[in-house]
This record gives structure tokens, C-alpha cells and sequence, in this order.
């Protein structure tokens, strides 16, 4: 590719000039530039931003690939940085990857610059773009959506980190003629971010959700439920809890929490899983703290996961698996529409290398009580 400026969705891509020093020096040493492109010189000062103006971006040129400084277009102020790399020729793939400042975020800016280079680099022969986010960057991964790249898989311990580690990626990849505008998601967003009825609110699982997680998912009355019959280990929770946005943006799953509508105190969890993509069939899962049980309020929580599953997931049909003994999940099932449809022997792993059984329920749409 040659340096030429790219104008596109409200953002204008253009070379690095000598004046960008001071905004990409404070953009690039920002905490959170920091965190999520460990590469980055710590603490990037104006001295490492000018030998990127002068040294680093002109190699990116001559490697093949592409440096952009996004600019404002009514001030051109520098907003960020968007560039390809990672060029292979021979298959027409790049990877992309960017970053924003401060003081541009929250504006669609990175979407926007990754759509306009994505769409040049197609224009002048680039057949595979790839993009790699970091499993808790969920802003970033939101951008990769936006400007069209679909999920497709993990990258086991392809990152470095400041330590000398290393970590998985999540890569997502846009093809030259996938259809223009944002990639499918399987599991949207909840409308205003949240489902309530009421009584019972229904918001996504975050990182700060760690205490109560791990509170209610060690319960013995809830591990014995569970398959194997194990607790989690605190660090596992924590893990899952900060996952749970790249979960639901990947389409794995949507973790959220049971609250009382009225008082936004904690009641429990629930979740839906993609379990066959292809035939749109989810699987939902409940548990609830013990002072919660017995007043309807699972019912009330399987009932709206299940109605959005249905409306805006645009599932076809949900399932979920019980203990054959656990009646009250049975009760609660039958309350919303579930019906029995069989047992599945030996399905699970046990304690001890032993199986147990799975009694299965199903649930149409048209049965949702």
C-alpha cells in the first residue's frame, strides 16, 4: 500500500506529522493503551512518538503494510492510530489492529477508522483481514463486530505481556467479500441493558461480581447440581466473571444476575448457552441464594431469559439439563412452558469417575407460559 489519505465514516486517516507528538505520546502512555498493547515502550513518552513518526511508521510502509495517524477532520487533531501488518503477500492477508486516545473515545472513532482502512485495504487488494483482541478487551472486540469481522476462534498464548508470558487472543477476520456493515451477533445486547419484569431484573455478569459468584456457584446445595459435583476454585470464578463480556460478544454465553427489581439486591444467576449454533437451540441455567428460593423469583428469571432468547437472540428452541432428583428446578421448568422429554443415561461425569443422569426438558416458542 502507498500513504495516501483515506476519508471514510467521519474519520480521516493520514501519515503521522511531526506536530502528532505530544497527543500520541499522551494516547500511547495512557493506562489503559497500556494494558492492552503490551508492545507499547512503558512509559511511552514524546521521544518514542517521534521515532515512531520518523522511523516506525515509514517501516510499516516499506514492510508492505500501512501506519495511519487518525485525525479529526474538522481540526485534524490526532484521535488515534490505525495500521496494518503482519502482510503475507502470497494469501492477501494482513492483520489490522489500533488504538484511541482519551479524549476521542466513546465517539465510534476506532469503528469508524477500522471500517475506512478495512475497506481501503479491500479496494487495493487484500483479501483476509485478521484482528486480535485481548479476551477482556470487550471494546475492543464490540469495534471488531461493528466493523464487520466475525469470531473465529482463540489463539492459544499468542500475545506477549510486560511479564514475559504469554496469553490467548481472540481472533476475528473479515474476508473481502463478506457482506458490508456489522457482523452477526448470536446472543444482542439486552434492550437498556438489562430485562426486568418488575419483580426480577436481569443484568449481564461483570468482573466486580466475583464475591457473590463465588459465593453462590460454592454452595453445596448448588455444586451437587452442577457437573462434575465440584466446587470452583475462586480463581476460576474470577476468571469467568471476567470473561463474561467476551463470552456473550463471542456467542458462547449470556451470564447475567438475578436481582430484586426493587431493591437491586442480588438474588442469584442465569444464563443461556449457544449449544447448536446451526439449529438455533440454546441452554438455560439458573441457581438462586437460599433467602430467594420458594418466592417465584427463578420462574420470573427463566421466563425473561427465555422470552428474549425467543424475541432478539431469535432462538428456535431452548433445553436444559437437571439432576433426575432436583425437583424444585423441575417445578420451576414446568412453570415457564418447559416440557420433559427424556432421560439421558450415564450423560454426565460424576465423582470418581463415576455418570450420572440427565433428565432433559425442551421448550418452543409457542410453549412459553
Amino acid at each position: 500500500m502507498t500513504p495516501e489519505i483515506v476519508a471514510a465514516h467521519g474519520v480521516r486517516l493520514r501519515p503521522y506529522r511531526a506536530e502528532d507528538a505530544a497527543d500520541a505520546a499522551a494516547g500511547c502512555d495512557d493506562p489503559l493503551t497500556q494494558r492492552f498493547l503490551p508492545g507499547l515502550p512503558s512509559p511511552y513518552t514524546e521521544a518514542d512518538a517521534r521515532w515512531w513518526i520518523t522511523e516506525g511508521a515509514p517501516a510499516a510502509w516499506a514492510a508492505g503494510g500501512a501506519a495511519y495517524a487518525i485525525a479529526d477532520p474538522k481540526t485534524d487533531r490526532l484521535l488515534g492510530g490505525v495500521g496494518l501488518g503482519q502482510v503475507v503477500a502470497y494469501r492477501s492477508q494482513a492483520e489490522i489492529g489500533y488504538w484511541v486516545a482519551p479524549w476521542a473515545r466513546g465517539r465510534g472513532v476506532a469503528t469508524a477508522a477500522t471500517r475506512a482502512l478495512a475497506e481501503h485495504a479491500v479496494a487495493t487488494g487484500i483479501a483476509r483481514l485478521e484482528l486480535f483482541t485481548h479476551a477482556e478487551n470487550t471494546a475492543s472486540q464490540r469495534v471488531a463486530l461493528a466493523a464487520g469481522f466475525r469470531h473465529e476462534g482463540v489463539r492459544r498464548a499468542t500475545g506477549p505481556t510486560r511479564d514475559g508470558g504469554r496469553t490467548d487472543l481472540i481472533a476475528w477476520v473479515r474476508l473481502a467479500d463478506d457482506p458490508p456493515g456489522p457482523a452477526p451477533r448470536a446472543l444482542p445486547d439486552l434492550p437498556d441493558g438489562r430485562l426486568t419484569d418488575g419483580v426480577v431484573t436481569l443484568r449481564p455478569v461483570g468482573p466486580d461480581d466475583a464475591d457473590l459468584m463465588f459465593r453462590l456457584h460454592t454452595r453445596p446445595e448448588v455444586v451437587a447440581n452442577q457437573p462434575p459435583p465440584v466446587p470452583p476454585t475462586r480463581e476460576a470464578i474470577e476468571r469467568r466473571c471476567a470473561l463474561a463480556g467476551s463470552a456473550w460478544l463471542t456467542g458462547t454465553i449470556a451470564r447475567l444476575l438475578i436481582l430484586d427489581a426493587a431493591t437491586g439486591e442480588p438474588a442469584g444467576s442465569c444464563g443461556l448457552s449457544v449449544t447448536e449454533p446451526a439449529f438455533g437451540e440454546g441452554m438455560v441455567g439458573y441457581a438462586l441464594l437460599p433467602a430467594w428460593r420458594g418466592r417465584g423469583y427463578a420462574t420470573r428469571a427463566v421466563r425473561l431469559l427465555a422470552g428474549w432468547a425467543f424475541g432478539p437472540a431469535g432462538m428456535a428452541r431452548l433445553v436444559a439439563g437437571t439432576m433426575p432428583t432436583n425437583t424444585a428446578s423441575h417445578r420451576v421448568l414446568e412453570n415457564v412452558g418447559f416440557r420433559r422429554e427424556g432421560l439421558l443415561r450415564g450423560r454426565l461425569p460424576g465423582l470418581n469417575g463415576t455418570r450420572v443422569d440427565d433428565l432433559v426438558f425442551g421448550l418452543l416458542p409457542e410453549e412459553l407460559r
